[in-house]
């Protein structure tokens, strides 16, 4: 029976084989080990494509390929990677072109499908939970913010730059934009905000007193449940899962109040927030099912 891969590039690549939305191989990352969580930002662009082309065929060595699914960090549109904030240097690389030509060349001939990181992690759980027929959004919070929403809307699907301030001192996003989200609640933002303390002593902080740490803490709620309620005034009420290394930070019931205060009109209320674990596995099988449905809708 045919198989799909997925693949999700971040700060390393993850790849997986696939079958009736449940992953069935072990997963191979680059670099092993850990390794170095720069290396990709400082490989040459033919480098990460011919990477990613022998983590796929090692995973799909043996099998036959239905179809490879990657997410990737970025705007990315019909394999095209038209702005990468977090790989800069892919900025312009028809991705879905040059890797199915790699793969091609290593008997892989399979039709290839890019879409974003935070979109394959939601239709990862869109398919691990039987939701393929709903619409399903998810939160990735990291060294940036990304924003998932499942069916893949025909857009650029970066709300993580959502404006949520009109203070023109928060300048802390890595795009340069001025009251982002993610200038807000991303990683390295929080780190330029904060020299003297990492994200982490932030909350903790907040918890023991700290003043600033608190203000903080509850600026980083709000803007979130200013992001929400952007989504929900566009596109209705729904559940929001909430994944990625910094959710743990996450005070569901901080969110819930910010956001009922956003959210007034009675048919857009009762949303609520999930967080989830964090792993690579999720957005795999979002990536490998994603691309068996674009196969399958050519």
């Amino acid at each position: 029976m045919a198989k799909s891969i997925g693949a999700l590039v971040t700060e390393h690549i993850a790849v997986g084989l696939v079958e009736n939305n449940q992953l069935v191989s072990a997963i191979h990352v680059f670099p092993q080990g850990g390794g170095d969580p720069d290396i990709l930002g400082g490989m040459p662009t033919e480098d990460i494509v011919q990477q990613i082309a022998r983590e796929i065929e090692f995973v799909g060595e043996g099998h036959k390929i239905e179809a490879v699914g990657v997410g990737y960090p970025g705007i990315n549109r019909q394999g095209l990677v038209e702005e990468s904030p977090n790989l800069k240097q892919t900025k312009g690389l028809n991705l879905g072109e040059a890797l199915s030509a790699v793969l091609k060349e290593r008997g892989t001939p399979a039709p290839v499908h890019i879409l974003n990181d935070a979109a394959a992690l939601a239709a990862g759980i869109a398919a691990t939970r039987g939701h393929l027929d709903k619409t399903v959004r998810a939160w990735f919070l990291g060294v940036g913010i990304g924003f998932g929403r499942y069916p893949q809307a025909d857009g650029f699907s970066e709300a993580g730059h959502s404006v949520v301030t009109l203070d023109l001192k928060e300048q802390f996003c890595g795009c340069g934009g001025t009251g982002h989200l993610e200038g807000i609640m991303g990683h390295r933002a929080m780190r330029l905000r904060f020299l003297d303390l990492e994200p982490e002593e932030i909350f903790d902080g907040a918890r023991t007193g700290d003043a600033r740490c608190s203000d903080f803490v509850k600026l980083w709620h709000r803007a979130l449940a200013a992001a929400t309620a952007t989504s929900i005034h566009l596109d209705g009420p729904g559940r929001f899962f909430v994944s990625g290394p910094n959710a743990i930070f996450i005070q569901t019931g901080l969110l819930d109040l910010y956001l009922s205060e956003m959210v007034k009109m009675s048919p857009l209320q009762g949303s609520v927030f999930e967080v989830i674990p964090t792993s690579d596995v999720t957005a795999i099988i979002g990536a490998a099912v994603s691309a068996e449905r674009a196969a399958s809708a050519r």
